[in-house]
């Protein structure tokens, strides 16, 4: 049986991120408070869990009042983040100088830009030319010049794309492992013998777990980036998958040649029974 004690430590959303991080924190026998906007399920045994909206400022402060450690891993659909993450950003940021606490944000590549395969550091200069980049790198700013002017303590922690348990909406999720157990095409996107790094979950949740309890100030300030494998292809995690399973999957080109005449077949079908 775990036992929670001490500091209280709030994780902010409820995706695959965040739940994980909350499993992570429990396994240390540490004292966590879940918050997501709408209600949470099968929360462990011991956890706090409420329910509220941090893009508010006044919630976000009652949300996380009391904690020691807040972790920022709330997200939003894609298409909304360029409008949305701000202010998210800015209310739980605001949040954890209200109430005296460190925050822990789970950060992405984006701010970096296009590496065009060289290896990325925590040294490397944010160059990023995207909306969503541009964005993700003027939030970075915020939260570092809220930790030099003293309004927050800071420690972003950066990963690559996730695999893991409870990753669905990822090029490593349900595009591809249930294709791989069953034989099915796996998608892969843009070239797939360029390397890619990608991050397993419960690695990034440790990650953030250990900023978030790193007794030393030396961890606030800067970014970090959390545990992530070597880079690889595509190509090649297809492979493994393979020989993992012992499945071959079908060649991607022919994947999309009988998925192209399903769908040229289903749209024909699709307009004569639409037609008077």
């Amino acid at each position: 049986m775990t036992t929670t004690t001490g500091e209280l430590h709030v994780v902010l959303g409820a995706g695959p991120a965040g739940t994980t991080t909350v499993d992570e924190l429990v396994a240390r026998g540490l004292r966590v408070r879940h918050v997501n906007r709408s209600p949470i399920e099968n929360a462990p045994a011991g956890v706090e869990t409420v329910e509220a909206d941090v893009s508010s400022l006044d919630r976000a402060v009652a949300a996380t009042k009391g904690a020691a450690t807040i972790y920022h891993a709330v997200d939003v659909p894609y298409h909304l983040q360029k409008e949305s993450m701000p202010g998210i950003g800015r209310a739980v940021l605001t949040a954890a100088g209200r109430n005296d606490a460190r925050l822990v944000v789970l950060d992405t590549l984006h701010p970096y830009g296009e590496a065009d395969g060289a290896a990325i550091t925590e040294d490397t200069p944010r160059a990023a030319t995207s909306g969503k980049g541009r964005m993700r790198a003027a939030l970075d700013q915020d939260y570092l010049d809220a930790h030099r002017t003293g309004h927050a303590r800071i420690a972003p922690g950066r990963a690559a794309d996730f695999y893991g348990p409870r990753v669905l909406n990822s090029t490593l999720g349900a595009t591809f492992f249930p294709a791989v157990l069953t034989g099915e095409p796996a998608l892969g996107f843009g070239d797939t013998t360029l390397p890619h790094s990608y991050s397993y979950l419960p690695d990034v949740a440790r990650g953030l777990a250990d900023l978030g309890t790193a007794t030393a100030e030396a961890a606030t300030g800067r970014v970090w980036h959390l545990p992530t494998v070597p880079a690889v292809s595509t190509e090649h995690i297809h492979e493994l998958g393979e020989r993992i399973t012992g499945r071959q999957p079908t060649p991607l080109v022919d994947g999309l040649s009988t998925t192209i005449d399903w769908y040229d077949a289903f749209l024909a079908a699709q307009s004569a029974t639409d037609s008077p």
